[in-house]
């Protein structure tokens, strides 16, 4: 049984990396100490759509996202999480006009590091299912 789950888990997860085209330019600039980039790139493969990809190709838009925050010191998480999706210039570099944007933001008091990097996490994902959102209507 738990082979089968551990499989399974993999196979999902090989499925939402094959969404992504390979010449997509996923771009993060969070804090290192509350998400690191692989994790932060995972965040935008698993939460971007195959149907995002056909309207906005790869070869012409790139997405930018950005984590900030911590604990101040009365022991509180502060959160900030931006996605974006933006054109690329000529030279395949992402260029800072966004055609969508999303910030969220969040605060836990006497938070734990690991309670504030899950803070971050979701923060991040809850920006990049509001700029699909913007993008592309759901499938009911």
């Amino acid at each position: 049984m738990k082979t089968t789950i551990v499989l399974l888990a993999a196979l999902t997860a090989a499925a939402a990396q094959a969404q992504v085209p390979r010449n997509a330019l996923l771009v993060d600039h969070s804090i290192e100490r509350l998400i690191d980039s692989k994790t932060a790139r995972s965040v935008l493969v698993a939460g971007i759509p195959a149907r995002v990809w056909k309207l906005y190709p790869a070869s012409k838009w790139g997405w930018a996202s950005q984590v900030e925050g911590g604990i101040t010191g009365a022991g509180t998480c502060v959160v900030t999480a931006r996605a974006m999706i933006a054109p690329l210039s000529a030279s395949k570099k992402l260029l800072f006009r966004p055609e969508k944007m999303a910030t969220t933001f969040d605060a836990i008091p006497n938070a734990t590091a690991e309670q504030c990097r899950q803070l971050a996490k979701d923060k991040l994902k809850e920006a990049v299912e509001g700029v699909v959102s913007s993008l592309v209507k759901p499938i009911a």
